[in-house]
């Protein structure tokens, strides 16, 4: 196939290009920044466009399929000409599907965990040598890309996200998937700047469990009320599998998995992990690998990218960064580090950086989520709001919204750095939570302090 992207430099993107590329197909794309590691990756397999912008020119009819990026605009100068030749135009989840329509599509979906959840299956078909395509939201250990197609491989694993699917297209990208197996790890209200309220953003799950395929089969946590009722009064004649968390024990700041064969240390660690881990082995033993093969593998699973990563330890300290930013995701992470470092000194960091969490009227739901911290502090940038075209928020909305005693709360980068940099991490359990760059903290010399 002759493919063009759009967009190209996005992190999704310029992973499904590296994977069409692998296999074999001609791959050409444009975008007006690009930024690493996209473009490290995309300049290694000669992928990299010779410039910055877009360039109509580009567009001719032996393009077999253009591809559309979030990033791009509905006025795109590229998208107008492929419109004008009448080329077909996928947006990214539109064409996974149209590449996976003769395969078994497993589909993980939640506001929650399910880049961890398809890593952790991932891993596992890995590790058993079962040869699965997917497409993933992290980078994984032993995977070179995000994504990986072929035309032979029986199954294909995809991370189901909510958001839109591209500028001409308002679906969110996991009512395109059409699986024949699926997970849902639990519904908490995000990306309202799609979906204003709360009905409308839980409308788009009901929407998804009645999208598997008649005859397929839906994992779901069952300790979400809302979720439950989701999946239970859906009429779409599917098997519906139940789970929870899955049995484990922690001992001196190491998580043991409780097995028949006996406790397994694993890598991962927090409530949220341990009902990850469940679902994860549902979806596997749907996939044909039993429980003692998934626990034999799981031991050796060190974490998606960005997900509660280690960066850093020394005998009395520890370093974590962590891509949360909602406040479920924020709350699960704090009282993860807690329960597995009970004895240190937790100090929790959160930037608020996305348009959610920079939004004046979702701010209250923060309530409470740093309270297993016993120092915590909140960074974010009066410029980013502004940039968003928001409503300005306030540090005493901030402390209002958070209910923390004690909070230090920073807008200034340079002021945010110097706390950090000065303070004496003794016995402690730092987390870095965000999907930002923490004010432009140099992470790599945090971490020497730590090693």
């Amino acid at each position: 196939m002759n493919v063009h992207f759009i967009a190209i430099g996005g992190s999704a993107m310029h992973n499904l290009a590296l994977a069409l590329h692998q296999k074999q197909d001609t791959v050409t794309g444009s975008d007006d920044t690009i930024h690493e590691p996209s473009k490290s990756r995309l300049e290694n397999k000669g992928l990299l466009p010779k410039e910055m912008g877009w360039f109509p020119e580009k567009i001719n009819s032996n393009i077999d399929a253009v591809i559309l990026g979030m990033h791009a605009k509905e006025d795109n100068p590229e998208l107008l000409k492929a419109q004008e030749l009448g080329l077909k135009i996928f947006s990214y989840p539109e064409f996974l599907f149209d590449q996976s329509k003769e395969k078994t599509r497993v589909v993980i979906g939640g506001s929650h965990g399910k880049t961890t959840i398809t890593s952790m299956i991932l891993h596992v078909m890995n590790y058993h040598n079962v040869q699965v395509d997917y497409m993933v939201g992290a980078q994984l250990e032993g995977f070179d890309t995000m994504v990986h197609l072929t035309s032979d491989n029986e199954f294909i694993v995809l991370e189901g996200d909510e958001y839109l699917s591209s500028p001409i297209d308002r679906r969110p990208k996991f009512h395109l998937y059409k699986p024949h197996i699926a997970l849902l790890s639990g519904i908490a209200w995000d990306h309202i700047n799609v979906f204003p309220t709360f009905e409308n953003y839980t409308e788009q799950f009901k929407i998804f469990v009645d999208s598997v395929k008649k005859g397929g089969m839906l994992v779901y946590y069952t300790g979400d009320t809302l979720l439950k009722k989701t999946v239970l009064d859906s009429e779409n004649p599917i098997k519906k599998y139940g789970y929870n968390t899955i049995s484990h024990t922690i001992e001196n700041g190491i998580t043991y998995l409780l097995s028949e064969e006996g406790k397994v240390p694993v890598h991962v660690f927090g409530e949220h992990n341990m009902q990850n881990l469940a679902g994860a082995q549902w979806i596997c033993q749907l996939m044909g690998v039993d429980k003692s093969d998934f626990i034999e593998a799981i031991a050796s699973f060190s974490g998606a990218s960005k997900r509660l990563e280690k960066l850093s330890e020394n005998d009395t300290s520890v370093l974590f960064k962590d891509f949360a930013h909602s406040p479920s995701k924020v709350k699960a992470t704090v009282e993860a580090v807690k329960s597995q470092h009970p004895n240190r000194e937790v100090v929790a960091c959160l930037e608020l950086h996305t348009y959610s969490s920079l939004n004046a009227k979702f701010l209250k739901d923060y309530k409470d989520t740093l309270n297993q911290a016993d120092e915590a502090i909140v960074f974010y940038s009066p410029h980013a709001v502004a940039i968003k075209g928001l409503e300005e928020v306030t540090e005493k909305q901030i402390r209002e919204a958070f209910q923390k005693e004690g909070l230090h709360v920073f807008t200034n980068s340079t002021d945010f750095k110097e706390f950090i940099e000065k303070k004496d991490f003794d016995n402690t359990a730092l987390l870095l939570m965000s999907s930002g760059n923490y004010g432009g903290l140099n992470l790599e010399d945090l971490a020497r302090r730590f090693s």
